[in-house]
């Protein structure tokens, strides 16, 4: 029977409630190739249908995170430029819709996703990064929109969800320029939450806090991820009604009862999965 974790470009591993998905081609810096497009969204529709998995590292083998898009895979694109104007248009907007739905994955998935981010971070890894729920970084760690630097505007999500992360005076300052940042400038604009001592350091910190999510009612996180990301595409008032109808139909007494007994008796409270 064939593994439906397995992957030529992730290695992925499942143990205590937390799944670590790997970008597994260290010796090209990470970089996306069609496998990755291909295997990302197929991936974390099935860890988000295994009641077992509560939350997902996210992270890059070797010394870099992601250099970004691949080059042999960028040059295919651009020959659907050059064919018949409008049948290449047309293509050529189908392949990036389909990217843009790989990386919605990880916003559309049940449990929330955490980038665990070392060395660089460029392109489309950026892309990639600001679709993840939660971001963490090494000290060493640098990002970049370099898009600019080869005559194209960013298309994959940077554009649309770095705004809603960041001062959007910044996000056009960088995107505009192709200028890379530091770790550090990422915390001071919120893009990352913390930053560690190197990339060792980062992906422990990252399945630490998934372990810690992991431990805490499924349900109930899964309405925290759909109601923040509701909120962001939407106003107050719609927010509220959203939350209102979710917790009139998913509030429920059993996990209520669990959490209040574990924080009265200063233990842990055990959560049942949701259903498979």
């Amino acid at each position: 029977m064939t593994d439906p974790l397995a992957s030529m470009f992730f290695a992925t591993s499942v143990a205590d409630g937390v799944a670590h998905l790997e970008m597994n081609r260290p010796e090209k810096a990470n970089s996306m190739t069609p496998d990755f497009w291909e295997d990302l969204p197929r991936l974390m529709g099935v860890l988000g249908a295994d009641p077992g998995v509560r939350a997902v590292v996210l992270s890059g083998r070797g010394k870099h995170f992601s250099g970004g898009m691949d080059l042999a895979a960028f040059q295919g694109l651009m020959g659907l430029a050059q064919a018949e104007p409008a049948r290449g248009a047309y293509a050529l907007r189908e392949v990036i819709v389909r990217y843009q739905a790989a990386l919605s994955s990880l916003e559309t998935c049940r449990v929330p996703v955490i980038a665990a981010v070392q060395g660089v971070c460029l392109g489309g890894g950026i892309d990639l990064i600001s679709a993840c729920d939660i971001r963490l970084a090494s000290a060493d760690a640098s990002f970049g929109i370099e898009e600019i630097h080869i005559g194209m505007a960013a298309d994959v999500g940077t554009l649309q969800r770095l705004p809603k992360l960041m001062a959007p005076g910044v996000v056009r300052e960088l995107a505009y320029t192709g200028r890379r940042f530091t770790a550090e400038e990422a915390r001071g604009w919120g893009v990352v939450n913390t930053v560690h001592a190197d990339g060792p350091a980062v992906v422990a910190a990252a399945l630490v806090m998934a372990r810690e999510i992991a431990a805490k009612s499924p349900l109930a996180i899964a309405g925290i991820k759909q109601a923040v990301t509701f909120a962001r595409d939407h106003s107050v008032a719609e927010g509220l009604d959203q939350i209102a109808t979710w917790n009139a139909g998913m509030l429920r007494a059993e996990d209520l009862m669990k959490a209040v007994q574990a924080k009265m008796t200063k233990s842990a409270a055990g959560f049942d999965d949701l259903l498979g």
